[in-house]
């Protein structure tokens, strides 16, 4: 188990009741919860995350960290114990319209349009002019359901633990392109194929408006369980800043779908001389890949 010290001194400038808050966050714990798994009464828990209680008992302040997954250090800087602490809550700043603090286990944004607001989405009526709406925005919203918080702070993590690399081996021709997006184990979640060659030996002439070099994209395949994280971009990104420091600028690509779509928003147009795709199989049936 991970362990969390709180230090309330200057030099540290933590805050009793932002590291319960992070400790709640972390356990995905309500103030309800915390304070019926630690016995202490909610409205003393409120009370210390406030900072109305100024002087709370160790023993309080004790069993509220336990209970949330915590161990309790007294005067023992993180530097010399080695311990880590619970990561602050990024909405702590936010206030709703009385003033209130939002619940910390849960994930708030604030709301500038009606995109970022869930019901807007489930009534369809984002799309409409402000002056048809028919309710005002709220301040922000969150997510009450458990499974989803637990979705969105594992994307969260997946976009910003992954690594883009691209490889290098003897085993691959020099003008083999292929990049790889990893986790911070090793598990390999993305992968992209591309290879350079000349369109002058490919067509047998040259004008002068065709590259001298250019990248053909091969294929860019993500695990289903890591779609729609960015790392499919991530890695045409990658290509393609690899590409502009070897001074190659073209790119081409047959895609198809969702790839068509992945594609254009990284840049590439849609070339109409160029076929877009073919399939080989028994007439009447169709392939599926």
């Amino acid at each position: 188990m991970t362990e969390a010290s709180d230090h309330t001194d200057e030099a540290s400038g933590a805050d009793l009741g932002q590291a319960l808050r992070a400790l709640r966050r972390r356990a995905d714990l309500s103030q309800r919860q915390l304070a019926e798994k630690s016995g202490v009464p909610q409205s003393t828990l409120a009370r210390i995350e406030s900072g109305r209680a100024l002087d709370p008992r160790f023993r309080t302040v004790e069993r509220l960290v336990q209970a949330a997954g915590g161990t309790l250090a007294i005067g023992v800087p993180p530097t010399i114990s080695g311990l880590t602490e619970p990561a602050p809550v990024p909405h702590d700043d936010m206030r709703d319209e009385a003033g209130r603090r939002y619940p910390a286990h849960l994930d708030v944004w604030p709301v500038h349009e009606p995109r970022d607001w869930p019901g807007a989405w489930w009534a369809e009526w984002y799309r409409l002019p402000p002056e048809r709406y028919p309710l005002p925005l709220p301040p922000a919203a969150y997510e009450l359901n458990r499974r989803y918080r637990d979705n969105r702070r594992w994307a969260a993590e997946v976009r910003r633990t992954a690594q883009v690399r691209r490889v290098i081996s003897s085993d691959l021709p020099a003008t083999c392109w292929r990049y790889v997006a990893e986790l911070p184990d090793g598990t390999l979640v993305g992968e992209l194929r591309a290879h350079e060659r000349s369109p002058f030996l490919e067509y047998g002439e040259w004008h002068p408006d065709m590259p001298e070099r250019e990248v053909v994209l091969d294929g860019v395949l993500v695990d289903a369980r890591y779609r729609r994280l960015g790392l499919g971009r991530r890695l045409v990104t990658a290509l393609l800043t690899a590409m502009r420091e070897a001074g190659i600028d073209d790119a081409a690509a047959i895609a198809e779908g969702s790839g068509t779509d992945l594609l254009l928003a990284c840049g590439f147009e849609i070339e109409a001389r160029r076929p877009t795709a073919l399939r080989l199989g028994h007439p009447g049936k169709r392939c599926f890949s």
